[in-house]
């Protein structure tokens, strides 16, 4: 998009479109028309950037947060894990199970 010269002075207005997956030039005029037509796409381009940023920001946001949340799920699991090998739990298979042999009732007065 721009403002081209002419050969003999003055200038013209152009747009780029992408026709077909190819660049097209589309020429838009010159004088008045070319001036709001030019000032129109300059304001369209402007709000596309606003857009793109407000995007962008709520993306870096929505990074952080997860970070933040991925950070909490990784002291959970530790404690998780802590508090059921202290409960005398293992992993196996990537599951908790109870270890074997010795029960905690076995050690209560009178049992023979």
């Amino acid at each position: 998009m721009g403002w081209e010269a002419r050969q003999r002075g003055g200038r013209y207005y152009t747009r780029s479109k992408k026709v077909g997956g190819r660049v097209v030039r589309e020429y838009v005029g010159t004088g008045m028309a070319a001036e709001l037509a030019a000032e129109l796409d300059t304001l369209e381009r402007q709000e596309r950037e606003r857009a793109h940023a407000a995007v962008k920001s709520e993306r870096d946001t929505d990074k952080t947060l997860e970070a933040a949340l991925h950070d909490y799920y990784k002291i959970v699991d530790a404690i998780t894990e802590e508090a059921l090998l202290a409960a005398g739990y293992h992993k196996h298979k990537g599951q908790w199970r109870r270890r074997r042999g010795k029960k905690e009732d076995d050690n209560r007065p009178g049992k023979a």
